[in-house]
């Protein structure tokens, strides 16, 4: 049954004020949550609210920069309480969430996109050296792979995540790739780089991004089947004509994050 409270972000906390101000101008009751101090390279703070406040909102501010909504759901998980690192990040200094949606391979989980400020394309084949179930595609400088239930791939200036549990877990997830980044660039001269793909994501995974329609349209009689084909390399996403009306973009664009992984550049 769906929730009356929803979750968003923003990429910036100039976006936030915003939003937080309209909100007070309205009149509307809504509650923040902040980010720790050792998630503030990571978050900006998420504001929920009912889904009325949410559409009085959207009229009002129609110029605020919103990352995304989601359906509510309380934190799974604590934030960590120690002081933020000094430091600035060499490769991975802040990251920017862009897109907050329900994921498409579990909608009681979230989807995200993060831009990263720094350039992480250096690290990869060392990532792809220390990390054994990573999948790391050279010609597009990728690496996917599986933390958990949650599906990663890191580019050289953005990072995707599927099925993490909310927005706390999301911003978790989010530092622990920030500190691996950075802790692997640091010991960059005692591991030897790997640039080869060792491992594909499970084939289970491009299912999940799929219609699930079986409609025969690609040539096959399921969409397990067609998956199996993606997975092996005999066919492309762009093969399943359900994925082609607008609507769809959200499930064809979380199918083509993991297409890297597959040695798919262009899929």
């Amino acid at each position: 049954m769906r929730g009356d409270l929803v979750t968003t972000t923003f990429p910036s906390r100039g976006e936030l004020d915003r939003a937080v101000a309209a909100i007070e101008a309205l009149g509307a009751n809504y509650e923040r949550i902040d980010p720790t101090p050792p998630l503030a390279r990571v978050a900006v703070p998420a504001l929920v609210m009912d889904r009325r406040t949410r559409a009085r909102l959207v009229d009002k501010a129609a110029g605020i920069v919103f990352s995304g909504w989601v359906e509510h759901t309380p934190a799974t998980v604590s934030m960590p309480e120690e002081p933020e690192l000094a430091a600035p990040g060499t490769c991975f200094a802040r990251a920017a969430i862009m897109v907050l949606q329900a994921c498409v391979a579990d909608d009681t989980k979230i989807r995200l996109v993060a831009h990263v400020a720094g350039g992480i394309a250096p690290v990869l084949p060392y990532l792809n050296a220390v990390m054994r179930h990573a999948s790391y595609t050279p010609a597009v400088d990728t690496l996917t792979y599986m933390e958990g239930n949650r599906m990663i791939a890191l580019y050289p200036r953005r990072i995707t995540i599927a099925k993490a549990e909310e927005i706390v877990d999301a911003w978790l997830t989010l530092e622990r790739i920030r500190r691996t980044v950075e802790e692997t660039w640091a010991r960059r001269d005692e591991i030897a780089p790997l640039y080869e793909t060792r491992k594909k994501p499970p084939a289970v995974e491009i299912f999940k991004r799929l219609p699930g329609t079986n409609c025969g349209l690609c040539g096959e009689r399921t969409c397990m089947a067609f998956a199996l084909r993606i997975w092996a390399g005999n066919a492309g996403v762009r093969q399943c004509t359900p994925l082609s009306p607008p609507e769809q973009e959200a499930r064809r664009a979380a199918l083509l994050e993991i297409c890297p992984g597959l040695g798919m550049a262009d899929a």
